[in-house]
């Protein structure tokens, strides 16, 4: 392999790092929920990692300071109070409180199913717990065996106390495939990391709806995704002027990292929305992309032969890396004035050199993906009461059904339900 085909850095580390990448993208499932795919951090980075010392803020040379470093736990902020208006939204009414009427917020649970001894999915799993119960939900963590878990799962299924479902992956060996058949178990009304084939059918094909055309109950996406785009969103790189789905249009986005896990979906989600987006791996270079004028319904990928990461960085405006192990990215390749977010566990960014280049600096989103799993369950509970609510809208539209319901009222009233009701046609002889 030519020594620059993938990172500006050493040869050596770099190959090894998206070598790693790449092992990740044939062995792991998809949407594993390992902390290295995610970007979580370290049990002892949890409360620190992406926080700055406000004393060695403006401590800074001030060429670094043209570069603002945005906290995870700035963006998560703002997810979860929207968040808890959703709750405040899908709250029940009750006599008794203010002005004679009570809100009462509703108590959604969430289940995580350990089966592995990863201690990174127990942190994950820990801080789950945490987020949640600070923000009015409820966690239960089930530890069970690897033979049990698809029993677990399926029973969790048809439980009513349940709302959402997440399981820590990996579970069987990484040559089994038997982990994407464990994601497949999962109900798709409690799928919070959208990984059931429905919604990843939906995510690549960009069907934002799971019931056109009355677009009512809007798909899951995958929390790492979804968590990187709420950091663009919140940076204002998405132009909140231009009509819903082509946002991105006129952005270029590098995005290192190409794994089923992260980096492929990742690539595909900002290239539905607009942006012309390269996908570097150690086998090269794509262009993701919706075409020409963004004319194109969904993305297409474009091999891009000879490209390396040093064609990319150049000419992107935004740089997403998730590259697992010892991987550091060439600051002096960086655009001037481009967006840098880190999504992986490790620092893929220089924290001193990319302050010289970057306007925007991200160095974690593990806040933000746990907002987003949380904002993934409310979505969850709102489409299953739609769900409901047009089955309800069903059954009350056949006439029998409203001659039965209404017919008493109406005739207290002296009237005629059939002057409301049409009758249905006389069957034919």
């Amino acid at each position: 392999m030519n020594k620059d085909a993938i990172c500006c850095c050493k040869t050596a580390s770099l190959c090894h790092s998206l070598q790693t990448c790449t092992s990740s993208r044939q062995e792991l499932p998809f949407g594993s929920s390992m902390c290295d795919c995610l970007g979580f951090f370290s049990k002892d980075e949890m409360d620190s990692r992406d926080e700055i010392d406000p004393k060695n803020a403006t401590e800074l040379p001030k060429a670094a300071q043209t570069c603002k470093v945005v906290l995870a736990s700035a963006v998560a902020k703002g997810l979860l109070a929207e968040i808890q208006h959703h709750l405040l939204e899908m709250s029940d009414t009750r006599p008794g409180g203010p002005d004679g009427v009570t809100f009462h917020n509703p108590v959604f649970k969430l289940v995580g199913f350990l089966a592995n001894d990863d201690p990174a999915a127990k942190v994950y799993a820990d801080f789950c717990a945490k987020t949640c119960v600070e923000n009015g939900f409820e966690f239960e963590l089930r530890q069970v065996t690897k033979e049990k878990i698809e029993e677990a799962i399926l029973a969790a299924n048809v439980d009513k106390s349940v709302h959402g479902i997440i399981v820590y992956y990996p579970i069987f060996p990484k040559a089994s495939r038997q982990d994407q058949y464990i994601q497949q178990l999962v109900s798709l009304d409690k799928d919070v990391e959208g990984l059931t084939h429905k919604y990843t059918f939906n995510m690549y094909q960009n069907i934002r709806y799971l019931d056109p055309p009355h677009n009512e109950r809007k798909s899951i996406l995958p929390c790492t995704s979804l968590a990187v785009v709420k950091v663009l969103e919140h940076l204002k790189i998405y132009h909140s002027s231009l009509p819903y789905g082509n946002r991105l249009y006129g952005r270029t986005i590098t995005v290192i990292n190409r794994s089923e896990v992260v980096g492929r979906p990742l690539a595909a989600l900002l290239a539905n929305d607009g942006a012309k987006v390269y996908s570097v791996d150690i086998d090269g270079v794509q262009l993701f992309t919706r075409g020409k004028g963004i004319k194109n319904h969904k993305h297409e990928v474009l091999e891009k032969p000879g490209w390396t990461v040093r064609d990319c960085l150049p000419i992107s405006s935004v740089v997403i890396s998730g590259v697992p192990g010892d991987y550091k990215i060439d600051s002096d390749f960086i655009k001037d004035g481009a967006t840098c977010i880190n999504i992986s566990s490790e620092k893929n960014f220089d924290a001193a050199t990319v302050k010289d280049h970057a306007a925007f600096y991200v160095p974690a989103i593990g806040k933000v993906t746990i907002a987003v799993l949380l904002r993934n369950l409310c979505r969850l509970v709102w489409n299953y009461r739609w769900e409901q609510i047009r089955l309800a809208r069903g059954y009350l539209e056949k006439p029998e059904v409203q001659r039965r319901i209404c017919g008493p009222i109406l005739e207290e009233r002296g009237l005629d339900i059939d002057h409301f009701i049409p009758l249905p046609p006389m069957p034919e002889d």
